[in-house]
């Protein structure tokens, strides 16, 4: 968007948050790049140099281990022989010996660190063949002076002198040749650290810079900006203000002219456009404010028609209810009683509008929501109506621990528990009330279905039945089972309803047998088998004891033995009342 059409608050807000963007990207980079210096030098401190210095000393270590070996043969060679002194000179000879191992040692434990070190830029090829380098020197030395001198001590007990001093110089031979090699691997180590210190000096040039560089381009921004904005704020203060007044009295049908092509005409055909605005929203809140769920005026803001004519709709309906409310309110103060049901309120309608539903109206312990156009899609509407319902009977069993500690007692009174009834089906959308207030609600067989469906889960002691239509529209994507055909009051044809078992997938082993054995149980029990009906219901009780369905349809057989249907009866079960 063009400069000119922002607020003059927006530029100066903009011109201050630019320059604070800019001035945290100094410090970001300053911190970055001053991070990255310290890194390298915490490296080159701690591990190139010291590399370095543990190789200087295996040199040293080497000629120590050199005059300890001379100093030995000196103390054999005298007459009589000093073997006290002899026993020192061969202690500092071993010492050495492995103090040369332990300074290689070291060396090669840093140049590892560098190696792996993946934050800092390093010639790991260059390294690590210095490390091998210094691996073999070491073991060289060890392999070649080992059996030399082992034959010099016999040779100087045998007083074999000849052979000893030419053994002697075999290893100072040796001895060169290894610090020769240390030499080189030195200098090879002198250049790594040469160029890890290079980088440091370069990482710290262009922190500087670049630092440098920012500081000066927020400066020159910041006094651009301020000078473009101050030259445009004079002329129009005047102008905006009369405006301003106007719409401070509530007056949004007088415009500003303005005949000038600059700034101020930019300016103020952004204000008109804002009093054109303000006027369409005076309009929604007019039309839309009595109603309670936001979604309903977010639906409705571009198609106002539905809320006045009203439409028939494919929409689905949830009714949800807290068992044994009345039995616990019974017990409880009116204080107590308004926390219990107002914490039950906001955890239950958070999965509600978590997906998309709009929740109608609370009434008493029960809550009617529903989904359908034009708040989401009508292929979608009854699997989120499915997927609500779960989400809220997953939230139960932490409710029923809550609850006692909303109240400070040990245990609730009465257990609470969730009832939930859905329904699909063609209802009437549209705005029901007086003048005074209104709601934009639904109504139809649907609403009256989804009710019965609520109630009729104390009959079969389940949580969530669902109609046949909805059922259709999940398809597969829930795990659904039919529990029976019901005749509710209103309606003259039967239609099955089906309990949600769970998302798709869901079902454990217990699950799918308790399905197959319920099914089977169905199909015996509507063709009057009922022996046959009552073994399957007791197999599927063995598959999952308690199943609220399996008892009720046990408890109904034993019914109809005592007193059998009629011979017209279609397997439908009549739900009388609500």
């Amino acid at each position: 968007m063009p400069l000119f059409n922002q607020s003059i608050r927006r530029k100066i807000v903009g011109i201050a948050l630019g320059l604070i963007v800019l001035m945290l990207v100094t410090s970001i980079l300053s911190i970055v790049m001053s991070s990255q210096v310290g890194i390298l030098l915490d490296e080159l401190t701690n591990r190139y140099i010291p590399a370095y210095g543990d190789l200087a000393r295996a040199n040293i270590r080497s000629l120590e281990r050199a005059v300890a070996l001379r100093r030995m043969v000196m103390m054999k060679m005298q007459s009589p022989t000093d073997e006290e002194a002899y026993a020192a000179r061969l202690r500092e000879f071993e010492d050495a010996d492995r103090k040369i191992e332990q300074e290689a040692e070291s060396a090669r434990k840093h140049i590892n660190a560098i190696i792996d070190d993946t934050r800092t830029p390093s010639d790991n090829a260059a390294l690590a063949r210095i490390e091998t380098r210094i691996e073999t020197a070491v073991i060289e030395l060890r392999r070649d002076q080992n059996e030399d001198h082992a034959k010099l001590l016999k040779q100087i007990d045998a007083q074999q002198m000849i052979e000893a001093r030419n053994t002697l110089e075999h290893i100072d031979a040796l001895r060169d040749q290894f610090n020769q090699k240390i030499d080189a691997i030195r200098a090879d180590m002198l250049k790594q650290v040469f160029v890890s210190t290079s980088q440091v000096i370069r990482h710290q040039r262009q922190a500087i810079i670049i630092s440098g560089i920012v500081t000066v381009l927020a400066a020159v921004v910041g006094f651009a900006f301020a000078l473009l904005v101050s030259s445009g704020i004079t002329r129009p203060v005047r102008l905006l203000l009369a405006g301003t007044r106007e719409v401070e009295a509530g007056r949004f049908d007088k415009a500003i002219t303005v005949s000038t092509q600059d700034e101020i005409g930019e300016l103020a055909a952004a204000f008109n456009r804002m009093i054109e605005q303000l006027r369409h929203n005076e309009r929604i809140r007019e039309t839309f404010g009595r109603y309670i769920d936001p979604k309903v005026v977010q639906g409705l803001i571009d198609r106002p028609e539905v809320a006045i004519d009203g439409q028939r709709r494919v929409m689905t309906i949830m009714f949800s209810d807290m068992s044994g409310f009345t039995s616990m309110s019974e017990g409880m103060t009116p204080r107590g009683l308004v926390k219990v049901m107002n914490h039950y309120f906001t955890v239950m309608s958070a999965p509600i509008r978590n997906n998309r539903g709009v929740i109608d109206k609370y009434i008493g312990d029960a809550i009617m929501s529903y989904w359908g156009p034009p708040f989401v899609e009508e292929d979608e509407q009854a699997l989120l109506a499915g997927l609500t319902a779960i989400d809220m009977a997953d939230e139960v069993p932490a409710l029923q621990k809550q609850l006692p500690d909303l109240l400070g007692i040990r245990a609730m009174p009465v257990p609470c528990d969730l009832r939930i009834g859905i329904a699909t089906g063609e209802v009437l959308t549209g705005s029901i009330g007086s003048e005074l207030m209104m709601s934009f609600t639904v109504m139809g067989d649907a609403v009256n279905l989804a009710s019965r469906l609520e109630a009729a889960n104390k009959v079969y002691g389940t949580r969530i039945l669902i109609s046949q239509a909805t059922a259709e529209a999940i398809g597969a994507r829930l795990e659904l089972r039919e529990i029976d055909r019901l005749a509710v009051v209103g309606q003259s044809v039967p239609q099955p309803v089906f309990e949600v078992m769970g998302r798709a997938g869901a079902p454990n082993p217990p699950q799918e047998s308790l399905r197959a054995h319920y099914a089977e149980g169905l199909a015996a029990y509507r063709a009057c088998r009922f022996d046959e009906a009552r073994g399957a219901f007791n197999a599927a009780l063995e598959s999952a004891p308690g199943d609220g369905p399996s008892r009720a349809m046990l408890a109904r057989i034993a019914q109809f033995e005592a007193n059998p249907p009629a011979a017209d009866w279609n397997g439908a079960w009549r739900l009388e009342s609500k």
